[in-house]
């Protein structure tokens, strides 16, 4: 199978990736940490996590054709928490990691993974779109999660393979969507360039 570069920080999709047996590379790209891309003015939560994704792999076309790698195929991901018309990134501090688990407590949000593949000249695209509920959170919930690690590096501050996972009461969708690397669309999208996953 050919190898990809994974244009991703995220030890989740690369943990992912490895599951699916797809032989990869992590490509990093420069970024401030914990930033999250700038929403253009007018553009709906759908189009913007395409759009990030879309960027980060075109990104990553350009990473290696300054580093003097080894052209291959580059998959990059992007992972958005929508509730309503918000779109909600990873926390900036614990003050913000609080809000957004409050603005979840009892309500469905959206959870949209956006898949983006360079592959010689041309730009594959897919996306996962996952329907989570949360039940009510008490103030003491959010705090004793807030205490741990998990939010600070998660869209709408949680994961849902951690311990926020019994925040949780049902989804419609994708698990590893919600993960950040929805294996189903995933291989469809390396079908598209040729890469069969086992």
């Amino acid at each position: 199978m050919t190898a990809i570069y994974l244009a991703s920080r995220s030890p989740r999709r690369h943990e992912l990736l490895t599951q699916m047996r797809v032989p990869h590379d992590v490509l990093v790209l420069p970024s401030a940490p914990g930033d999250d891309e700038p929403r253009l003015s007018g553009e709906s939560p759908a189009d913007y996590v395409s759009r990030t994704a879309r960027d980060k792999a075109l990104k990553g076309v350009v990473a290696i054709r300054k580093r003097g790698l080894a052209p291959r195929p580059i998959l990059a991901a992007d992972t958005t928490v929508i509730l309503g018309n918000d779109v909600l990134g990873k926390p900036a501090d614990r003050g913000d990691a609080a809000r957004m688990l409050q603005q979840l407590s009892g309500a469905r949000h959206e959870v949209r993974t956006a898949l983006a593949l360079a592959h010689g000249d041309a730009l594959h695209e897919d996306v996962s779109s996952t329907w989570v509920w949360f039940r009510a959170l008490s103030a003491r919930d959010i705090q004793r999660y807030c205490d741990t690690n998990e939010p600070y590096d998660k869209a709408g501050a949680y994961g849902i393979q951690g311990l926020a996972g019994v925040f949780v009461e049902r989804i419609e969708g994708s698990y590893t969507g919600v993960m950040g690397l929805p294996l189903f669309e995933t291989a469809r999208l390396l079908g598209h360039a040729g890469i069969l996953v086992p």
